[in-house]
């Protein structure tokens, strides 16, 4: 596959989200299935592309419904010129190489713990590794990212390359979804 081959061109409305955080000020969409599909991937993906011509690289989310969806923050919109409410044209296709994750802190102070761990993780492929970011970091509690931080020190420490039992898709276990959009008109 190549990166031509995950193009997409798609018109899609600008939904916010029912509950954005506080002092945030964001939009999103959902990527229409074939847009999606046409991606290297159902878990997190990497892509670049333009809004309404406006160019931008971002990490698609998994929507759960084997799709994707795309946070548009404040600055992206405002570049844009677009609005909350707007249907605006987008241009997506994967990047040529994922980046590299951004390993959080809680993590790597774990894997100091664990030189066994650390080699593995270091002989793990890219995408690997943002499957086992993506499953820490998507626990919803703060005792359960504790568990699987750990539990990921373990696996990585046997030799272990890939998260088991994780859907990165969310598609099956029904972990992941799009934000709730706001009940919103103009």
């Amino acid at each position: 596959m190549t990166q031509d081959d995950t193009a997409s061109q798609f018109t899609a409305r600008l939904l916010q989200p029912k509950a954005p955080g506080a002092g945030e000020s964001w939009a999103f969409v959902v990527l229409p299935k074939e847009a999606s599909a046409k991606l290297p991937r159902r878990g997190r993906t990497s892509v670049e592309g333009a809004i309404d011509g406006c160019g931008f690289r971002a990490l698609l989310e998994p929507d759960g419904q084997q799709s994707h969806w795309l946070r548009i923050d404040a600055q992206l919109l405002k570049a844009s010129g677009a609005l909350v409410g707007d249907v605006a044209q987008f241009e997506v296709k994967a990047v040529e190489h994922e980046p590299e994750p951004e390993v959080p802190a809680d993590f790597l102070e774990a894997m100091k713990a664990s030189p066994a761990a650390r080699t593995t993780w270091d002989g793990t492929t890219t995408i690997a590794r943002l499957d086992w970011i993506h499953w820490m970091t998507s626990a919803k509690q703060s005792n359960t990212r504790r568990k699987r931080i750990g539990d990921a020190c373990a696996m990585l420490a046997a030799g272990k390359k890939r998260v088991c039992c994780f859907d990165p898709s969310g598609y099956y276990s029904k972990a992941f979804s799009a934000p709730e959009p706001a009940d919103w008109s103009r």
